[in-house]
């Protein structure tokens, strides 16, 4: 059996999309990009071996159309079909229209999708295979009663998530009965909004949380591959902004448990492919709880690549093709990276800020990758996230790629649009992100501090 596939539709666009193809390229599979007419002069439709346009209402129902795409694969001879991450990644019918179409899904089953998409089946199904959750197993929360009594045998503050929610969205905290009801109403009507579905639950709210996942590949034989963690605790509202691997100050007996509690939770779905299991760990007490489990390459991935020395996009496709991952795969834990999100929003309320990019300058030098999806010339729309590339930096220490990061970034020039460039900045001269010691409120706190100075130097 081929370790790879002939030619790969990539399902994707920007960034991963271009990510992607340089890996097929280096491993000589043909690849045919698929693009709205917004997207037409990205870079990563001309590092394609073949590019489609896209035909849709919208730029984002485009990229959502799973049956135009297959098409396009059938038609353009792809073998093989690569989500990447967002849009149509952790659809299970498009991954199961992928299959019966004769084409080869780079992930797991359409199956373990669903089970894994939805938060409540995935909560009782890792559960069983002894994978602390918090909270209680059962069906999604119907009325604000059950709401109560499930927060009233946790303990308040309490967390309202959506079950088939995601990247932060259909979450609230609550600290009392009055405020979980109104916000169980809220989340139960975006829910239905937003994702079709109004199914929710309750969880313990951690204070002092750190936000711990670990990167996993499943092989056809059963067997799952554990890649160490990274720590994705710095975010705001709820979605990263910067990454490190290996978590900072983790106890290793602690990490030992949660590698194997990821294990545990790839086995009981039969996990097939790259994969996350993330966790919420209570930075005062140590215990962690099972958040959710992503089945499709991270936005994150390349900090593990730069750790492991390994190539995670190779390893979908050899895994998608043969079930297995390259001859002598053997991936060791060395050194930290640190990934910062450089996206075209307001540095301070961070909202999206698309325009025209009239300069663009990567940083270089040593341990510095830069995953990006424009070039000068280009054009940030405001069809799509706001993210414009990935600068990650590694070193033999934290110390070292600390310092790495904080040079890229200053040296990574910008023109023609705002971008959060100066707040990541900041964050990692902060005394909480250098010590290592932060949590997910980290954020919030910087930005409490710069409001202090501003009213005190007003």
């Amino acid at each position: 059996m081929n370790s790879f596939p002939d030619c790969l539709l990539v399902a994707n666009r920007g960034e991963i999309a271009r990510r992607i193809i340089a890996t097929a390229g280096k491993l000589g599979v043909r690849t045919v990009a698929v693009y709205h007419k917004v997207d037409a002069d990205l870079p990563y439709i001309g590092e394609a071996d073949h590019a489609v346009q896209l035909e849709g209402d919208t730029p984002v129902q485009a990229y959502l159309d799973g049956a135009q795409i297959v098409r396009i694969a059938q038609q353009a001879g792809a073998t093989a079909v690569h989500p990447g991450y967002g849009f149509l990644a952790e659809n299970a019918d498009f991954a199961r229209l992928v299959a019966q179409s004769g084409l080869t899904w780079v992930g797991p089953s359409a199956e373990v999708i669903e089970v894994m998409g939805d938060k409540v089946e995935s909560r009782r199904v890792v559960a069983a295979a002894g994978v602390p959750i918090s909270g209680d197993v059962g069906a999604a929360l119907e009325t604000g009663d059950e709401a109560v009594a499930e927060a009233e045998r946790l303990g308040y503050p309490v967390m309202v998530k959506a079950s088939a929610g995601g990247g932060g969205i259909g979450m609230a905290v609550a600290h009392d009965e009055e405020g979980l009801r109104k916000a169980f109403e809220n989340t139960k009507s975006m829910a239905a909004r937003s994702f079709g579905s109004d199914r929710v639950f309750v969880e313990r709210y951690v204070s002092s949380a750190r936000h711990v996942e670990i990167q996993i590949l499943g092989l056809e034989d059963g067997s799952i591959v554990a890649l160490g963690e990274r720590d994705c605790s710095t975010q705001r509202r709820h979605q990263k902004l910067i990454e490190e691997s290996p978590a900072p100050h983790l106890d290793p007996a602690l990490r030992e448990r949660l590698v194997e509690s990821s294990i545990a939770a790839a086995q009981a779905v039969g996990y097939r492919n790259a994969g996350t299991v993330e966790f919420l760990l209570d930075a005062v007490t140590g215990d962690f709880v099972f958040l959710e489990m992503n089945t499709r390459i991270q936005v994150e991935h390349p900090i593990t690549e730069l750790t492991h020395g390994v190539d995670l996009v190779e390893q979908q496709l050899s895994i998608a093709e043969s079930g297995t991952t390259t001859p002598g795969f053997a991936p060791v834990s060395r050194g930290h990276a640190i990934e910062l999100r450089i996206c075209a929003e307001d540095p301070k309320r961070f909202f999206p800020r698309p325009g025209p990019i009239d300069v663009w300058q990567e940083p270089t030098g040593p341990g510095i990758r830069v995953d990006s999806g424009y070039t000068a010339g280009t054009e940030v729309t405001p069809h799509f996230d706001s993210l414009l590339a990935k600068v990650c930096a590694f070193g033999a220490t934290r110390e070292e790629a600390h310092a790495r990061a904080l040079a890229a970034c200053r040296e990574f020039v910008i023109e023609g649009l705002v971008t959060n460039k100066p707040f990541l900045e900041h964050v990692l001269g902060s005394e909480e992100f250098t010590s290592g010691r932060y949590d997910t409120g980290v954020v919030e706190k910087i930005q409490q501090r710069q409001k202090n100075l501003a009213r005190r130097s007003a």
